[in-house]
């Protein structure tokens, strides 16, 4: 299986990596692999819906 960093995944999520981390560590990316203080993360991850913001429902 590829890897990508934490890095290359805030890139192409446009999100922070710090945040990419947090993620990880809640489980939220599955696949996800701790190697020391870096995460491997699935190449063909999805980025996880942010729960922080509610969902409008448009009538």
């Amino acid at each position: 299986m590829k890897y990508m960093t934490s890095k290359e995944a805030a890139e192409k999520w446009v999100i922070t990596p710090r945040r990419v981390q947090v993620l990880c560590a809640q489980g939220k990316i599955p696949g996800t692999v701790r190697f020391g203080v870096t995460w491997a993360i699935p190449k063909d991850a999805v980025k996880p819906m942010d729960g922080r913001i509610k969902q409008c429902d448009s009538k």
